[in-house]
C-alpha cells in the first residue's frame, strides 16, 4: 500500500494550515490505492542547521534528525500543506526539507497553498527545492484564498469546488507515488 504524509507546513500560532491538512485528511480517508497519515511539523523539533555534515552524506549525529529522518524515509508521497509568507513558504518547512536529502529521493510530491494570492509562490518555490532534493511534483495544486476560503477568517470553509480539485491532486500523487515506488524498488 503506497503511504502519504499530509504535511502541515507551518507552525505559527493561529495557524490555518492544521485545519486545512485535516480538511485533506478527511477527503483522502474514503481513497482506496493510498494511505495517508498527518506529519506535523509542530510535533518535530528541528534546530536550524542542527547537523554538522551536509544531509546528502545521511551521517546524523542528532536523534531529532534521526528521528526526521526515520519519520520521512517510511512514506513514499507527500502532501504539502503551505502558507505563503512574504512571497514564498515558511522557513520551517523549508528546514525540514533541508534537514535530510536521500529520505526524499524518487518520490513524490503535491502542494495545498494558501494565501491571500492563493499561496503559490510559496508552491513555486518549493517545487524548485522537490526537484533539487529529488521529489517529482505533480502538475495538480490547490490553491486556497484568504478571500474565498476563508470567508470569516480564521475559520476555513472551503468552496464548494476545493474537494474536487484536491482529489486531482492525490488521483496525481497517488499515480506518481505508485510508480516510483516500483522505481525505488
Amino acid at each position: 500500500m503506497i503511504r502519504i504524509a499530509v504535511v502541515v507546513g507551518s507552525v505559527r500560532p493561529g495557524r490555518v494550515t492544521r485545519a486545512v491538512a485535516d480538511w485533506a485528511l478527511t477527503v483522502a480517508a474514503g481513497r482506496q490505492d493510498a494511505t495517508y497519515e498527518l506529519v506535523d511539523l509542530a510535533d518535530h523539533d528541528l534546530p536550524l542547521q542542527g547537523e554538522a555534515q551536509p544531509p546528502r552524506s545521511g551521517r546524523y549525529e542528532h536523534e531529532h534528525t534521526r528521528r526526521w529522518s526515520a519519520r520521512v524515509a517510511g512514506f513514499d508521497g507527500f502532501l504539502f500543506v503551505t502558507p505563503e509568507y512574504n512571497h514564498s513558504a515558511p522557513a520551517v518547512l523549508k528546514n525540514a526539507l533541508d534537514h535530510l536529502y536521500d529520505e526524499w529521493n524518487d518520490k513524490a510530491a503535491g502542494f495545498v497553498s494558501l494565501g491571500f494570492a492563493g499561496g503559490v509562490r510559496a508552491a513555486e518555490h518549493l517545487r524548485g527545492v522537490a526537484a533539487e532534493l529529488q521529489l517529482a511534483t505533480v502538475q495538480a495544486q490547490l490553491a486556497l484564498t484568504i478571500g474565498d476560503d476563508f470567508a470569516e477568517y480564521p475559520a476555513f470553509a472551503p468552496t464548494a469546488s476545493r474537494e474536487k480539485e484536491l482529489i486531482r491532486v492525490l488521483d496525481q500523487l497517488e499515480r506518481w507515488a505508485g510508480a516510483l515506488k516500483t522505481l525505488r524498488g
